[in-house]
């Protein structure tokens, strides 16, 4: 059994958006040349997310309009956190959203449903942050 690293390093441009990864994902695995194992993805700062889903802007708002219900940014002075940093609803929002996914790797493609796509969330952004994929198999 082997393993394989890799680090993706994200800076929005926004406070909050969603990023598909596939790609990138696609490419650590190639690089691995695991082709049957587990393939891990996770953001490894507490106010980025990993997630599977559909790729479809509709669905991309109805999550900003969703999570916005749930943990709104604003007033900021709702939230006990905020008093050193504004950023109480991205803790929040993350929580929500996940940490991480495991795919299994079959064949050296990635186990996937037909439209599950892989998405970076980011929710307190404009800085640098990075996501860890960490392949084990064969």
């Amino acid at each position: 059994m082997k393993s394989y690293r890799r680090e993706l390093w994200f800076k929005t441009s926004r406070r909050r958006e969603l990023v598909n990864i596939t790609a990138d994902i696609n490419v650590t695995l190639i690089e691995s040349g695991i082709t049957d194992g587990i393939l891990l993805c996770n953001a490894m700062h507490i106010t980025s997310s990993i997630f599977i889903n559909d790729d479809e802007a509709g669905l991309h708002k109805d999550f900003e309009h969703w999570l916005e219900k749930l943990a709104p940014e604003k007033p900021y002075n709702q939230y006990g956190h905020n008093g050193f940093e504004d950023n109480a609803d991205a803790h929040l929002k993350r929580t929500i959203m996940g940490r991480e996914v495991v795919i299994a790797v079959t064949d050296g493609k990635l186990d996937f449903g037909p439209w599950e796509q892989v998405f970076y969330g980011e929710f307190d952004g404009k800085r640098k942050k990075r996501v860890l994929i960490k392949i084990i198999g064969e």
